[in-house]
This record gives C-alpha cells, sequence and structure tokens, in this order.
C-alpha cells in the first residue's frame, strides 16, 4: 500500500508566513561537546510548515488543537487537482469537482511547487463563497498546499471564519507534489499542544492509497 507523506520539513531556511516566527533549531547539548546526549532545541510557530488550524485562531473562546477529533483527522480524503492558471478556488471550480459524500477534501494547486523558495504573497486560494459551498456540502476537513487557504492579507478572514466556526479542521502547509488526485486514507495528527492560545500545532501528515477495506 504505497504512503505519500505531505508533510513538508521543518528547516531554517523554510517558507514562513509574514509575521510568523521563524524557525531555530539547536543544539541544546551535544556528544561532539562531550554531554552524554544529543537534545535539540526547537523554536517556531504553531503555524510552521504543516500544521492544522483550531477553531481557537479566529475565533475566542471556541476549541484548541487539543480537543480536536481524531475522527475527523483520519479518514478517507479526496485529493483535488487545480489547474496551475487558477489563483482563486471560487464557487464555480468548486462546482466542477464530484464531491458527493467527500468529508475531507485536499486541494492540490501550483502551490506544492513554492517549497523551495521564499514565502509567495501569490498563492493560490480559497475564497469566502466557495469555503461557504463546502460547509454547505458537509466537509469536515478541507487542506491546501501552502502557509494560508486564505488570500494573503484578506483584511477580513472570511474563508478562515467561515470553516472554523462551522467546525470544519483546517490543514495547511501540505506538499502535495507527488500526489495525484484521487481518493486516500489521510492520516493527520498534530502536535497536541495543551498550553497556549490553542490556535494551532504542527502536523505530520500522510495519505495511504485506499484499501477495499476501508
Amino acid at each position: 500500500m504505497p504512503i505519500y507523506d505531505v508533510t513538508v520539513p521543518v528547516r531554517a531556511e523554510m517558507p514562513i508566513y509574514e509575521g510568523d516566527p521563524g524557525v531555530k533549531i539547536e543544539l541544546w547539548s551535544a556528544l561532539a561537546k562531550g554531554d552524554s546526549a544529543n537534545v535539540s532545541f526547537l523554536h517556531f510557530g504553531a503555524h510552521t510548515g504543516t500544521h492544522v488550524d483550531a477553531p481557537a485562531h479566529f475565533i475566542e473562546g471556541a476549541g484548541k488543537v487539543d480537543a480536536l477529533s481524531l475522527d475527523v483527522l483520519i479518514g478517507p480524503a479526496r485529493v483535488v487537482r487545480v489547474p496551475d492558471d487558477v489563483d482563486e478556488i471560487d464557487q464555480d471550480l468548486i462546482a466542477r469537482y464530484e464531491l458527493s459524500g467527500v468529508e475531507r477534501l485536499l486541494f492540490h494547486t501550483r502551490n506544492s511547487s513554492f517549497w523551495s523558495q521564499g514565502f509567495r504573497k501569490d498563492f493560490t486560494h480559497l475564497s469566502p463563497d466557495a469555503a461557504r459551498s463546502l460547509v454547505e456540502m458537509g466537509i469536515r476537513l478541507v487542506g491546501t498546499d501552502y502557509l494560508s487557504i486564505e488570500k494573503f492579507h484578506s483584511g477580513h478572514h472570511r474563508t478562515h471564519l467561515t470553516l472554523l466556526a462551522n467546525k470544519v479542521i483546517i490543514v495547511e502547509g501540505l506538499n502535495l507534489s507527488e500526489v495525484a488526485a484521487g481518493d486516500y486514507e489521510l492520516i493527520c495528527l498534530p502536535l497536541k499542544l495543551a498550553e497556549g492560545a490553542g490556535d494551532g500545532a504542527p502536523a505530520r501528515v500522510i495519505l495511504r492509497t485506499l484499501s477495499d477495506k476501508l
């Protein structure tokens, strides 16, 4: 059963959303220095690389990342390929896809080719009207292949608010370069952070080809 690791490696020079903390990975102790073990010190934001947004990211008092349902984070998912000339996924584009019965939807866009570059502001994003359509379809999880599902500096956050207010989990920062359109089993496990705002957490995300038993 083929397994696709669609997680972006965390490294110092990776793209970071403008204004978010950068990545620092340092040796706290090192065998090479005579210490008893290698221990790394990690410093980066909750929305670094491949990560999950919880409702608390944009809604005060809403659910935190440690309370997200594993039933939503694990299960059948559909990957759809968005044409490279599309910079906004709108309601009309959503209507072209066969999404009957789909609960987890991942958008493979041109963004997956951006991970070797610096931060790009012109990434393909989901419009608020498309977000509303996904809610009405019963989508419970939506994933995208860049650092935000919403237009850069949208000024209103309506895409995030529409999804999160309706308990749709958002997975951002996927790398779907090697993944064809189709149906898979999604396994997405964000760090179980129990302190802080609970706005989100980095995650390891894999896709497996669906078996007949699933």
